[in-house]
């Protein structure tokens, strides 16, 4: 778990890690939250003279940000828990609930990579694939708090099971863990991993180049479907994979280029804001909590 102090400026004034300590069970992961959220508060009092105005969670899984509940998460084992109304209990202050690839792009579109495009998509490349998809400044958690998973779309009708019950889907081909899996498997080292197939790449290797090649076409078909449906200005991409810098993002660019016909190809970018992304964002999702109930609140006071 990532926490910070956020200023209203956007500035990160105290950051800290703790340890999800999930081996213990969902029950014990919530108190740890708790816990920690209140520590941090603590600090801000001491360290500021005033206590955070409000503070923001991200959380993984399937949220429900209109009530505040984490409906699921299948890494932490939990099921419907009334998240914000348990912070606000421990807490004291406003608090707002996020998804945490939503809440990290959030943060990319209005204040990193994305700053200033009205439309957006941020796309998370790491264990799995999901995205954010962004609008005036806000994203879009959609109906059923499920906007933005594209890493279930299916791109290889047929193909590798996935663990949601579909077959061919993105995540299975193009994620940071598909990757290393595969890279695995050819090189023949159980801990070889995607940063490993990017150096392979970069160097020339076959095997390596074959590989990368498959994950951005699965990537880029993905995409393109995406960019159909939503037109944004600026595609925004972030996570482990997308640490490879230009390997990945010269193929992918000409792969998406040729793929598109009628649509307007949008500017695909890295992410900006690395890991401090969801820091950031939740204090977004807490400052325009203040926003939209307390317009007469100080803007020195500081978010967590």
């Amino acid at each position: 778990m990532k926490a910070a102090l956020v200023g209203d400026d956007g500035a990160l004034l105290h950051r800290a890690r703790r340890a999800t300590g999930r081996e213990r069970g969902p029950g014990a992961v919530v108190e740890t939250i708790l816990g920690f959220a209140a520590e941090l508060h603590a600090y801000g009092l001491e360290r500021y003279g005033e206590p955070a105005a409000a503070a923001g969670i991200a959380v993984p899984g399937i949220v429900d940000e209109e009530h505040g509940t984490a409906v699921y998460a299948a890494n932490l084992g939990w099921r419907d828990v009334p998240l914000r109304d348990r912070l606000t209990e421990r807490l004291g202050i406003p608090v707002a609930l996020g998804h945490d690839v939503r809440t990290g792009g959030l943060a990319e579109g209005r204040i990193g990579a994305g700053k200033g495009a009205d439309r957006f998509l941020f796309v998370a490349l790491g264990t799995g694939i999901a995205g954010a998809i962004g609008v005036d400044g806000r994203v879009e958690s959609g109906a059923h708090g499920f906007a933005g998973e594209i890493g279930h779309v299916v791109v290889r009708p047929g193909g590798t099971a996935c663990p949601c019950g579909q077959h061919g889907c993105l995540e299975r081909y193009a994620s940071a863990s598909a990757v290393s899996e595969a890279w695995a498997a050819v090189c023949g080292d159980p801990d070889a991993d995607a940063a490993d197939c990017a150096k392979a790449v970069a160097s020339g290797d076959p095997n390596a180049v074959r590989i990368w090649q498959g994950a951005v076409d699965a990537l880029a078909d993905g995409l393109v479907t995406a960019l159909t449906l939503l037109d944004p200005r600026t595609l925004i991409i972030g996570g482990g994979l997308a640490e490879a810098g230009e390997v990945l993002f010269q193929p992918l660019r000409d792969a998406v280029r040729r793929r598109v016909t009628f649509q307007k190809l949008p500017s695909i970018v890295p992410a900006a804001l690395g890991d401090t992304a969801g820091c950031l964002g939740a204090g977004l999702l807490a400052r325009d909590l203040l926003d939209s109930t307390d317009p007469t609140t100080d803007p020195s006071e500081v978010t967590a």
